[in-house]
């Protein structure tokens, strides 16, 4: 029987891992630390089963006025076993009040339908809503009575949701937005040289969820 020697197995060797390695990227458009990058320490995530994504976002940011219609779309797309969960961010105590602002349309039941009139108003009509005044004023035109917004803007669930987001943002370790999150696991944004546009974002974004929903299915 003839045998390989030392040095060509180790030709073999390399030449396998190459191949390997090129198969590899090639089934991956997306790489770690030019398409996504991944979290230092996995962040809990609910929703038992399913995939979540997570938008941390602000509504004065132009970049998110610009991802949200394409996001929109996508989410209405979306799998059973995929859930969007938006997470309003604040740098500063300055943010707040559109923290609020978002958890209160949520707790209304309205977050969904006036999320894109919140953007269109502030970066088209060039409407500001920086604190609950404003937003009651521009609510009341859109079928939000004044004080049913004022009173549970102002109320303690509120309040403790958006300590909730501001705690989330510092784990995740977000320092801009838009970006989106997978699993608690992987991040993506605009900053990054394989996603620099929205379309490729989402694309990112649609890459990581295969992945974890398939290690969801390989571990059943």
């Amino acid at each position: 029987m003839k045998r390989i020697s030392a040095p060509l197995a180790l030709w073999a060797l390399l030449v396998v891992t190459a191949l390997g390695a090129a198969a590899a990227q090639a089934a991956a458009p997306f790489e770690k630390g030019k398409g996504y990058n991944e979290l230092s320490a996995r962040q809990p995530v609910a929703h038992p089963g399913k995939v979540v994504v997570t938008e941390f976002f602000w509504y004065n940011c132009p970049h998110c006025n610009a991802l949200e219609p394409e996001l929109d779309a996508w989410a209405r797309k979306l799998p059973s076993y995929v859930v969007l969960q938006r997470v309003p961010i604040a740098f500063t105590e300055r943010f707040v009040p559109q923290q609020k602002l978002y958890y209160t349309l949520r707790a209304l039941g309205k977050d969904q339908a006036l999320q894109a009139p919140i953007f269109q108003a502030i970066h088209q009509q060039h409407i500001v809503l920086d604190t609950p005044e404003q937003m009651a004023t521009w609510l009341a035109a859109h079928g939000i009575a004044r004080q049913t917004f004022l009173a549970t803007y102002n109320s303690f669930g509120v309040a403790m949701r958006a300590r909730q987001a501001t705690q989330m943002m510092k784990a995740y370790g977000i320092d801009g937005v838009p970006t989106l999150a997978v699993q608690g696991r992987y991040e993506v944004s605009g900053d990054l040289p394989q996603t620099p546009t929205d379309d490729r974002i989402l694309q990112a974004v649609d890459y990581l969820v295969a992945r974890v929903h398939a290690e969801q299915a390989q571990a059943k």
